[in-house]
């Protein structure tokens, strides 16, 4: 996993009858089902503190899109509040209350590239990345996690078998050899924009190209910023598609 200049920002205001969000997207949840509202409500439960914040979220991830922007604003309050309050609390400690929000929390706390395992929890520091341009294409589609995970037979996964033999801790990524989501086998078979946005990015010359998370959210690992920003200049003028380019934060 890996963090990539994609971001949101997260502001926190004090001093408030209520803890409640305010977001300039539409599509974001200000009310108690928010991820930041809930690691707010558990930070404060830890602390033993009776407080109520106010927090803005500047969306700029797209909502439900495979790109981990619930999960790491939820990760920023968590990490925001405890500066805020004289760090109270360790990292470890941090990540667990992340936990229990969701399985992606943990790795935003973490804040360096990683190897995760288990549902997410156990991450291990991973320095071997090349510094890839990122060009990350959102088809504008709505994709449901709960049932993509629902609909993922493990019986017809092909990535513990194309990476059996791969020593993470020993072996720098490959992209031709190690790009691998079992998740698209069940995203793709019913948005075939996924498949598309992976055959743009392909044709117009990155070196991989996979779908992040549950979908639908596609990238591509580019070599250099020339050709990340000619390739998304040549998908925008064909694709309605909304198209990113950023860094891989190593």
């Amino acid at each position: 996993m890996c963090c990539i200049s994609l971001y949101d920002t997260v502001s926190i205001e004090f001093g408030v009858d209520k803890t409640f969000v305010v977001c300039n997207s539409p599509n974001v949840p200000e009310n108690n089902s928010n991820l930041a509202v809930i690691a707010a409500n558990i930070f404060f439960k830890k602390l033993s503190k009776n407080e109520n914040i106010k927090i803005l979220i500047d969306k700029k991830i797209p909502v439900a899109a495979g790109l981990g922007g619930g999960s790491s604003n939820a990760a920023f309050t968590l990490l925001g509040l405890n500066q805020y309050y004289g760090r109270p609390f360790s990292r470890d400690e941090l990540i667990a209350m992340g936990l229990s929000i969701g399985a992606d929390v943990p790795f935003f706390i973490f804040q360096k590239p990683a190897l995760a395992s288990g549902i997410g929890e156990k991450l291990e520091a991973y320095p071997k990345l090349d510094p890839f341009k990122v060009l990350v294409i959102y088809p504008g589609i709505s994709v449901s996690t709960l049932d993509i995970y629902k609909n993922l037979n493990l019986g017809l996964t092909k990535c513990k078998k194309k990476l059996r033999s791969f020593c993470f801790n020993e072996q720098n990524f490959e992209v031709d050899q190690h790009l691998c989501n079992d998740l698209e086998t069940v995203t793709t078979s019913r948005y075939p924009d996924i498949i598309e946005a992976k055959k743009a990015l392909l044709y117009y010359g990155a070196k991989g190209a996979l779908m992040s998370g549950s979908g639908p959210a596609v990238f591509g690992l580019f070599s250099d910023s020339d050709k990340a920003q000619k390739a998304y200049h040549l998908i925008s003028k064909k694709n309605k598609w909304e198209l990113f380019c950023a860094d891989m934060l190593i």
